[in-house]
């Protein structure tokens, strides 16, 4: 959960410092999103992820973060998000959430990704497509003097009449020098007063989407959240520039989901 503080609002030096962590955390999302592959277990992709963070000359904003035991979350199938890397090997058929969080010159840079392992059936490769159209959904109202509700109000509006589910009880989040800044940032439409946003705030907009229920609960790990009813879920994850004008993509990627 995000600390209650007030918004920040980033000015020109801070953001160019952003924009460098994000540049990294997508680098390093996007190298282990290849290195996806049956055999391999989540751990090696974890120990992989601190490889990748020591060439680039960052670290883990998750480990140690609350007793996080980590470099990153890396979730499988029902596991929903905050898991951690262990010998759990990856098989076809599979999808792996990757959450990838960096700390460079004292920034943040805040991204996920849903890994397709070969091929899915129909309806999890519907949920992954979901999940990511749900996210730019939302990061199309991320404008200067849109609301804050109508931003969050879009990715349960975008996946609900498809038959899926947003998680409650997990949000996206203000971020910047802290992992977790305000506003917090859920994925349906809050009640009461929302937020005029403006820019110069930064957001980690991240739709976490189940299959089925919406209901979920943590493992005796004390961190690795997973749909009580076992069905797959989806996780992606942007951190995004509130402007005057277009949002920017501080973690950019190329659009669409890596293995489909």
């Amino acid at each position: 959960m995000a600390r209650r503080h007030k918004i920040k609002i980033k000015n020109a030096h801070e953001i160019g410092r952003m924009r460098a962590a994000g540049e990294v955390a997508s680098e390093v999302l996007m190298a282990l999103a290849k290195a996806i592959q049956p055999g391999r277990t989540t751990l090696e992709i974890d120990q992989l992820a601190a490889e990748l963070m020591r060439e680039r000359d960052c670290k883990s904003a998750f480990l140690g973060y609350r007793g996080f035991k980590g470099q990153i979350c890396i979730s499988v199938n029902e596991e929903v998000v905050h898991g951690i890397g262990g010998p759990r090997k990856i098989h076809p058929g599979d999808v792996v959430k990757i959450d990838v969080g960096i700390v460079k010159n004292g920034w943040i840079g805040d991204n996920a990704v849903t890994v397709a392992v070969g091929e899915l059936d129909e309806e999890t490769r519907r949920l992954l497509v979901a999940t990511e159209e749900s996210l730019f959904a939302a990061i199309d109202h991320a404008r200067a003097g849109e609301r804050l509700a109508d931003l969050c109000g879009a990715v349960e509006e975008y996946v609900e009449p498809l038959g899926f589910t947003v998680v409650r009880e997990f949000v996206g989040h203000g971020v910047g020098r802290d992992l977790h800044e305000e506003p917090q940032v859920p994925n349906y439409r809050p009640q009461g007063k929302s937020p005029i946003l403006q820019a110069g705030m930064v957001l980690a907009i991240e739709p976490m989407v189940n299959a089925g229920s919406r209901s979920v609960r943590i493992l005796d790990d004390g961190w690795t959240v997973i749909t009580t009813d076992g069905k797959p879920s989806a996780h992606f994850e942007h951190t995004v520039l509130i402007t005057d004008g277009e949002p920017e993509l501080l973690t950019w990627r190329p659009r669409g989901v890596p293995g489909l």
